[in-house]
This record gives C-alpha cells, sequence and structure tokens, in this order.
C-alpha cells in the first residue's frame, strides 16, 4: 500500500559477492562492490534521474533495497544482479503498490464496536507476523504459533480484547475503548520481502 516501506532481500552477505546492483523497470538504481568502493542509490547511479528521491536504502551487509514511503509509481519489476568471480545470479520481484486514501488509512470506531486491521496478504508458514500499538509488541504470528500480548502493560491495556486471523495474520480488537486510539504497525517479514505498515 501507498506510505509503506518494502525490503528487497538478496538472501546473501556482500562479503561473499563481488558486486550487487539493483535494476527498475531496467534501470540500474543502486549498486554495491564487496569493498564498498562503489556505493550508489538512485541520483548517484543515474545522474539527473530523481525517481525514488532519497527514499531508497541500501543494506551494507546484505546488498538488499527497501524503498520507504512508497507510492504507486514504485510498481514495476525490480530485477537484482549479484556478481561473484565469473559467475552471475539475480532474482526479479514484482513489486506492487496500490493507492490509499488517508481516510482509508485512519479506523473511526464507537467504543465498545470491533475493528479488524487487514494484513492484506495470506499468511504462509515462511511469514513472520508482528503487530505494535504506539511501539509496543502486542501480537505475533510465526507459521501456526502465535503470541498476543507478551508484556504486563500490554496485557492490562487489551486484556483478552485481541484476536489473532492465522490465515491472514489480520488483527482484531473488540470492544474497543478510547484508550485503543493511537498508531498500529504491521511487520510482515520472510526470505524475499518485508514490509511495514502503519
Amino acid at each position: 500500500m501507498e506510505g509503506d516501506s518494502v525490503t528487497l532481500n538478496t538472501g546473501v552477505q556482500t562479503n561473499q559477492q563481488d558486486r550487487v546492483r539493483w535494476y527498475y523497470n531496467d534501470v540500474r538504481t543502486a549498486q554495491i562492490n564487496r569493498d564498498q568502493s562503489k556505493i550508489c542509490t538512485d541520483v548517484q547511479c543515474n545522474e539527473g534521474t530523481e525517481r525514488f528521491r532519497d527514499r531508497l536504502k541500501l543494506d551494507h551487509q546484505t546488498g538488499s533495497l527497501t524503498i520507504t514511503n512508497t507510492t504507486d509509481t514504485d510498481s514495476g519489476v525490480y530485477k537484482l544482479k549479484i556478481s561473484s568471480g565469473s559467475s552471475d545470479s539475480g532474482k526479479i520481484f514484482s513489486v506492487s503498490v496500490h493507492g490509499v486514501s488517508a481516510a482509508e488509512r485512519e479506523v473511526k470506531r464507537k467504543e465498545g464496536e470491533s475493528v479488524t486491521l487487514y494484513t492484506g496478504v495470506i499468511n504462509n508458514t515462511n511469514d513472520f507476523i508482528t503487530w505494535y500499538f504506539n511501539d509496543t509488541l502486542i501480537a505475533q504470528i510465526s507459521g501456526d504459533q502465535s503470541k498476543i500480548c507478551t508484556d504486563v502493560q500490554c496485557k492490562e491495556r487489551f486484556r483478552d480484547r485481541l484476536k489473532l486471523d492465522h490465515q491472514t495474520g489480520s488483527l482484531t480488537i473488540t470492544n474497543t475503548r478510547n484508550t485503543d486510539s493511537g498508531e498500529y504497525k504491521l511487520q510482515i517479514n520472510n526470505s524475499r520481502f518485508s514490509i511495514i505498515r502503519s
């Protein structure tokens, strides 16, 4: 969704590779060498191109690429090319960013009603889904195991009012109270990507 961050994972350590390059619709957008003598993202890689305007982050250890504050114009094909000695390998990521209005991001309920915060994914056993309320961990699901409210403050605040959907990882808050108002953050991780949504 627009405004989310997404990380495209290489699955390697750059100290094992000579060069990691990222392309967006066949235009180089990021690169890192093993000795880190050549590191570039967006503008530095393509002078005069400011498509991502400081929204790209390159992990210096893995070469993984994070796009922050996504927009629908970030949708497209991202190609990863990894060079190691005389061999090349790569991955292709298809990224779709969907628009969302401010009204859709803000959920309003009357006290006593229930609200469900949707992940927008079908959970698979490799996904690790974590929910935070005002930066406090409140729920997580990994495979068929889930935990709700592991700390005392969370247990007191929500007291058996949180439910996790094992198929989607969506979070339902029942019998809402005005103290439930705040920012809820969703983080989805798997071996290929990670997403952060507020």
